[in-house]
């Protein structure tokens, strides 16, 4: 029975994460596909250079809800004295992540995830989440590059867990929703990485015209 749970919470996660809001918000506002500009990606990043840091904003909460959104989810369907609880949550959230960055809707062209992961690292275990967000705003303000915060913020959720799965006795299942978050993400900024050590990865405020 507990197994048939779990493959309705990953099932959950997957499609409420494949929710294409970058894209709805970018027709919307703009009457484009925002995977004909810049990255070609649909998370925040490429809307705030594409569209406006209006939609972008717009685009990142609603990204952030979908990650907390399937966390509460699980967490309601896995009795919350279950001592598989967080292993619950953790399958959603990294469902979700994979959805938003394959979403079934749009052919499987999605986002990077950094925002889904943070939403439901936030409602697994806010600390640890709350860290990482600010991390993220701290890079992003000194270095100007989306990619670089997202991969330092989501890279700290590993190392902050570590220690307090020793120190507060900190669940394993959040280190190890940690870790494959974490290694999802980088994978998908695999072209970020390249285009950083190129030296051609673009800032805030530049502006993208058609796909890289």
């Amino acid at each position: 029975m507990l197994v048939g749970w779990f493959i309705l919470v990953v099932f959950i996660g997957y499609f409420v994460g494949a929710i294409p809001f970058g894209l709805i918000i970018s027709r919307l506002r703009s009457g484009i596909d925002i995977r004909d500009y810049g990255s070609g990606k649909t998370g925040i990043a490429n809307v705030t250079r594409t569209t406006g840091k209006t939609a972008g904003a717009i685009v990142f909460v609603l990204d952030i809800g979908k990650g907390a959104v399937v966390s509460v989810i699980a967490r309601s369907i896995i009795n919350a004295s279950s001592p598989t609880e967080y292993a619950a949550m953790g399958a959603a959230v990294i469902a979700a992540t994979i959805g938003h960055c394959w979403p079934i809707y749009t052919k499987f062209r999605g986002g990077r995830g950094v925002s889904v992961f943070m939403g439901g690292l936030l409602a697994t275990y806010w600390p640890v989440g709350l860290a990482c967000d600010f991390i993220f705003w701290v890079v992003l303000y000194i270095t100007k590059y989306f990619s670089v915060a997202s991969m330092v913020s989501v890279s700290l959720s590993i190392w902050i867990s570590i220690p307090l799965v020793f120190l507060i006795d900190l669940p394993i299942e959040i280190l190890i929703f940690s870790v494959a978050g974490t290694l999802l993400i980088l994978f998908k900024h695999r072209d970020n990485i390249r285009r950083l050590i190129e030296g051609k990865e673009r800032r805030i405020g530049q502006k993208a015209d058609s796909v890289d």
